[in-house]
């Protein structure tokens, strides 16, 4: 029987795959590389020809689930019925949901990418998310200063700082998840909401917008999902 050949990419989302399936399964610290190329059943200079550590399959996996996110919006984004602060509220309304819906997953993850001694690895992933989602937002907010909506000069430059934003929630999401299972647990998730209530405005008067037009969290979301096992 012929052996079958892959291409570089194939056997790069080959190997991104069994280390996503391993890392739900087992956990990421539990996970070695071993681990990931027995589970593909490749050799080990097959797997260092695609990655160099195992901070590299988080990374990648990280930006391919960023991608996912995006196909899985695409209605939202394509809708040409949709005003552009629409599109915003629709596209975030939409993660929302997805987030919720993988709670578990995202809470597993965070253990492990908040903790102090992983803040590289973090701001990697952080890197990796922001590629993907740029375009798309930058996009939207382009849409909104042709209608008059948003009032920026760069919508590239928007949708960065935008997207910046989020990691500069590291330390209260960190603050909150050593909180877990302690007396102060409730008083860390409402901090830790109304800092993302606060971003939401933020995000209003870097656009332009009035007070409270983006919505980023829903009530209950952020309990939800930091409370998820």
């Amino acid at each position: 029987m012929p052996r079958i050949v892959k291409s570089a990419d194939d056997r790069r989302n080959e190997i991104l795959d069994g280390a996503q399936a391993l890392f739900f399964e087992r956990g990421y610290e539990r996970t070695t590389v071993n681990d990931v190329i027995a589970r593909v059943g490749i050799s080990k200079g097959g797997f260092y020809h695609h990655f160099t550590a195992k901070e590299d399959l988080l990374e990648g996996i990280t930006a391919r689930l960023a991608q996912d996110a995006v196909a899985r919006v695409r209605d939202i984004l394509d809708d040409p019925g949709l005003s552009a602060l629409e599109r915003l509220n629709g596209f975030m309304a939409r993660s929302r949901s997805m987030k919720l819906a993988d709670a578990p997953k995202f809470r597993a993850a965070f253990d492990v990418v908040f903790r102090p001694e992983n803040l590289l690895l973090y701001h990697r992933i952080n890197a990796a998310s922001v590629a993907v989602m740029r375009p798309v937002l930058t996009r939207i907010i382009a849409q909104g200063k042709a209608e008059g909506a948003f009032t920026v000069p760069d919508p590239e430059a928007a949708a960065e700082i935008l997207l910046h934003l989020n990691a500069s929630t590291h330390d209260a999401v960190a603050r909150t998840i050593e909180a877990m299972g302690t007396a102060g647990e409730d008083a860390a998730i409402d901090a830790l909401d109304q800092r993302f209530q606060f971003q939401g405005i933020v995000m209003d008067r870097i656009l332009g917008l009035p007070d409270g037009s983006l919505t980023i969290v829903e009530p209950g979301f952020t309990r939800a999902v930091m409370t998820a096992r």
